[in-house]
């Protein structure tokens, strides 16, 4: 039985495609282990494949992420491994070295474009990830990515071939349910998302919001509530179970993603909240950045919105609220069953079985 080793820089709870990738693989017979970090308020977590999680002593910033590279070089240097899998460009460096020195087959996946992350624009850290990228994503000869946009971008930039995997969910056969009348966002709440411009949107529309997540943008949110006088009218859900979110996400008559045009990695998106958003039924008023258009103009599976000003925002989300939720039923229902997991884990089955 082939071991494989996969990593990433987070607490492993609620990182879905790594996850599907980890039950896919443990299907296929292969020995997995998933390496993550331990943080305060880490959930216990029970998966049908093997978990490891390090605790450090720092959690942001380049300590963060010089501590965690070492450590896992480490664990990498005395665990049985056939294949290595490096999640994004902040595991690729131990795991490069590791598979160098021991022969190892590496898989490098990439979920967004790591270097151009808004966080980082302009900052000495981007200087870092650029030159690490350069250095290394040319090397790699099996590489996943998440859209065809960071695809077409890395084959540009450095010659190499990634194979689009798409973030999709596992297919769920779900009845109609009634929706009520909420507006649900679901996601990180970071900047770029879209979020303050749809609460002064909010000023104009007669249905309430339901805000599900968590995130360092939450205290300028809330800030912007205040300031509009919404307390009554945007509701804070915290970090939701994916069962119940499910279930929250089934009944909200429209979910929003905003993300806007603040860097590449923002701009060639495909965030998760968008398929869980079809999964549930549920139309969606969405950005105009490309591959988060082409989903819904392509099943017609809500709106568009022109731009992010407030007024635009508004005019689609009311678009969707005159239309009622069972205008798109049908196109929601053909989406649902397109795009899913089950459909793109035989692009990834037959990558490992020739590596």
């Amino acid at each position: 039985m082939k071991q494989v080793i996969v990593s990433v820089t987070n607490d492993l709870v609620n990182d879905q495609r790594v996850h599907k990738m980890c039950t896919t693989l443990t299907q296929m017979d292969f020995d997995v282990l998933l390496i993550g970090r331990k943080l305060k308020n880490s959930k216990i977590i029970t998966r049908n494949y093997k978990t490891k999680r390090v605790k450090l002593l720092f959690n942001t910033g380049f300590l963060f992420y010089a501590e965690y590279n070492l450590r896992l070089f480490f664990k990498l240097l005395f665990l049985k491994k056939d294949i290595l899998v490096a999640n994004d460009l902040d595991t690729l460096v131990p795991n490069y070295v590791a598979s160098k020195l021991f022969k190892t087959s590496l898989v490098f996946d990439s979920h967004e474009l790591f270097s151009e992350l808004p966080s980082i624009q302009g900052r000495y850290s981007q200087k870092v990830w650029r030159f690490l990228e350069r250095w290394l994503v040319p090397k790699q000869k099996n590489i996943f990515t998440v859209s065809n946009s960071i695809a077409n971008w890395y084959k540009e930039k450095y010659k190499v071939k990634p194979l689009v995997i798409r973030n999709l969910p596992n297919y769920k056969s779900i009845p109609f349910y009634p929706s009520k009348k909420y507006i649900l966002y679901q996601g990180a709440l970071n900047k770029g998302r879209g979020l303050l411009a749809l609460l002064e949107a909010m000023q104009t529309i007669n249905v309430p919001l339901k805000i599900a997540g968590g995130g360092p943008f939450k205290s300028k949110i809330k800030e912007k509530i205040i300031a509009l006088k919404l307390e009554n009218k945007v509701e804070f859900l915290g970090n939701v179970h994916p069962e119940n979110l499910l279930i929250i996400t089934q009944k909200a008559i429209l979910g929003v993603s905003l993300e806007e045009d603040i860097g590449l990695s923002y701009r060639y998106s495909l965030p998760n909240k968008l398929f869980d958003y079809i999964q549930a039924k549920t139309p969606v008023v969405a950005t105009y950045l490309p591959e988060i258009k082409h989903i819904v103009e392509t099943y017609k599976i809500g709106v568009v919105i022109e731009n992010h000003s407030p007024k635009s925002i508004a005019k689609s989300i009311n678009k969707v609220l005159k239309n009622e939720k069972h205008f798109y039923q049908n196109n929601l229902e053909k989406a649902s069953k397109e795009l899913i997991w089950e459909k793109q884990e035989e692009l990834l089955r037959s990558t490992f079985r020739n590596i």
